[in-house]
């Protein structure tokens, strides 16, 4: 059951994501860099920006971690081949770093606006 793709992406990639978020959110970069952080253009145009993405998205890591670690019980309840199971696994993991992307974009937009 532990050699399950379903069970084996989501879970360690979750738990990666969990933890990376403590970090991030317990030590956040201080100053724009582009080596540590979360690092988009529009989370780069300033400082304020920059504190309020780090910030954000450690948060929003850390509920999609644990939303993905979930995300492994369907492991439990589904009988596919191996090969679908690993697709499904990569596809949540698509989903939710899409999903982080999107939120904390949308997030930064909408308390700065688009400038």
């Amino acid at each position: 059951m532990f050699e399950n793709p379903l069970f084996l992406i989501p879970f360690m990639t979750g738990l990666i994501f969990t933890v990376v978020g403590f970090i991030m959110l317990k030590f956040p970069p201080k100053k724009i860099n582009s080596l540590y952080g979360y690092r988009s253009a529009n989370a780069m145009k300033s400082q304020e920006r920059w504190d309020f993405a780090q910030n954000y998205s450690s948060k929003e890591m850390i509920k999609l971690g644990l939303l993905l670690s979930a995300c492994c019980i369907f492991s439990f309840v589904t009988n596919f081949n191996p090969t679908t199971n690993r697709n499904i696994g990569l596809s949540l993991l698509i989903v939710m770093v899409i999903a982080l992307l999107l939120r904390v974009e949308r997030a930064i937009k909408n308390k700065f606006g688009t400038h």
